[in-house]
């Protein structure tokens, strides 16, 4: 046989045998992450009382408890109006409920179980909310602070992010406290009233709790939830974060000598320095890798997706870069495989014709899991070199939380009770925003975040943007879904 010859024939070879290989790897590939319901008792789901639930919704989001960037703008009489509400409101959970308030207006409540030996459980849902952007109140369909019950669903600022998460978890503890149920496992509720601001109130809670020696079983918040119409699929999918990025703002200053605009220096001075340097470190991005909560999702979907995904998703050692180059067609798929690196303010001169003293530049990091604010700040001034700028960060970093468990019992009952409510395939996921659950790694290794809802993707513009609302199924929904967590999880 010829040498040309021979080397087709080893080629044909190698083709097969990575045929073969992606054959056998496709054909024995298990979905990480998949609960099966009958593998846990879940608790039965007791009536819920939707209209009455939704009127309390209705009336929550009429307070305004608006946490501004300026603290100097917030009205703290209206977080007192809701905890006044709160107690009138649901009088058989505040009959088991011990109340505690810190840190100005954070809620911790505690049921104790009748079973101490037992990790108690930590569920979680702030008061706060993002203020209405001025100028576009016209554009809503019902005033944002009117709390109005209309075209099935209730209306206004927070009825989702997050008094929607408030109400009806106090209707699930109302409802089986008026029932008679007997935790076995005592049960924490945190509320902190100034998530919107990375405020002290998580902070002050998780620093309780530790300085209890609270072990939990598992916290649970906000973060994601059931996306009707999931990417990949097409189709549901109960998507529950098991980790989330840190936050960092990075300022960038570009000192000058200033001056008289009609003489300006041959450099430009120090907006141009300023230009330069945060184009560097923007241009120096972190690469895109499939691995961590992001991939671990596409993976745990992949059976349900296309035949072509599943091969790809069983072969991650062949396909990855094909999978980072599809997932980050959206800039919500890439942030998930990545660091981000967003410029979001910049101050210069006071006057057109003045050049300033320095020049100053806010970036805006979200950190992935694999990273640290010190390998980002690294990389920054890797990237700006003999620039002569400045870098320090605006406030401390949150580093990036660690990756839950998706083979505990906790994530067990989590993801039975998520699948058996949405009938939906449920997944592992990265949050890619901030969650005041951040703060309690210290609490519980296990930290979740979920909300039981049900969102298309184009929905998720209502959340900090106009008309936001939650439908009357996604209010009955999370009515039950906490009450039969609460149930099956304090039973255990």
């Amino acid at each position: 046989m010829s040498w040309g010859g021979k080397v087709a024939l080893t080629a044909v070879g190698l083709v097969l045998g990575v045929a073969a290989v992606v054959a056998v790897r496709t054909a024995t590939f298990k979905a990480p992450a998949q609960a099966d319901p009958a593998s846990v008792h879940l608790a039965a789901a007791r009536p819920v009382d939707v209209a009455k639930a939704a009127d309390h919704l209705a009336q929550a989001v009429r307070f305004q408890t608006i946490s501004h960037q300026d603290r100097a703008e917030d009205q703290p009489a209206e977080w007192d109006k809701l905890h006044a509400w709160l107690q009138a409101t649901y009088p058989q959970a505040h009959k088991v409920l011990t109340r505690e308030v810190i840190a100005d207006h954070t809620l911790v409540y505690t049921w104790t179980g009748s079973n101490p030996a037992l990790p108690p459980i930590v569920l979680m849902a702030h008061q706060d909310v993002v203020p209405v952007t001025p100028g576009s109140e016209g554009q809503w369909k019902h005033a944002p602070f009117d709390g109005v019950i209309a075209d099935g669903a209730v209306w206004g600022r927070g009825s989702i992010d997050d008094k929607g998460s408030l109400v009806t978890l106090f209707e699930a503890l109302e409802t089986v406290a008026a029932g008679g149920f007997k935790p076995l496992r005592t049960i924490i509720v945190v509320s902190g009233h100034d998530e919107e601001v990375r405020g002290v109130g998580a902070r002050a809670a998780a620093a309780l709790l530790k300085s209890r020696g609270v072990k939990a079983q598992f916290v649970l918040d906000e973060g994601m939830a059931v996306v009707a119409d999931h990417p990949v699929t097409g189709k549901p999918a109960a998507i529950i974060g098991t980790a989330e990025k840190g936050y960092a703002t990075m300022k960038v200053v570009a000192p000058a000598t200033g001056g008289h605009s009609s003489a300006p220096p041959k450099d430009g001075g120090g907006v141009v320095t300023l230009a330069r340097a945060v184009e560097a470190i923007h241009d120096n991005g972190f690469p895109m890798k499939f691995q961590g909560p992001g991939a671990d999702m596409l993976k745990a979907i992949s059976p349900h997706a296309s035949p072509v995904v599943k091969i790809f998703a069983a072969n991650t050692w062949l396909f990855s870069p094909l999978l980072v180059s599809v997932t980050a067609k959206s800039p919500a798929g890439a942030a998930m495989l990545h660091t981000t690196i967003a410029p979001t303010m910049l101050k210069g001169s006071p006057k057109e014709n003045v050049l300033p003293q320095d020049a100053t530049a806010w970036i805006n990091y979200r950190i992935a899991p694999g990273d640290t604010s010190a390998t980002v700040m690294a990389r920054a001034k890797d990237a700006v070199g003999g620039l002569p700028v400045e870098l320090s960060w605006s406030k401390t970093p949150d580093e990036p939380s660690a990756v839950s468990s998706t083979s505990s019992d906790a994530w067990k009952v989590l993801a039975g009770l998520a699948g058996d409510e949405s009938e939906a395939p449920v997944v592992p996921g990265l949050v890619t925003a901030g969650t005041d659950s951040r703060y309690m790694g210290g609490v519980a290794s296990d930290v979740y975040r979920f909300q039981p809802l049900v969102l298309k993707v184009d929905d998720t513009k209502m959340i900090h943007g106009t008309n936001e609302r939650l439908t009357l199924a996604n209010v009955e929904r999370m009515v039950r879904f906490y009450q039969r967590l609460v149930e099956t999880a304090a039973s255990r």
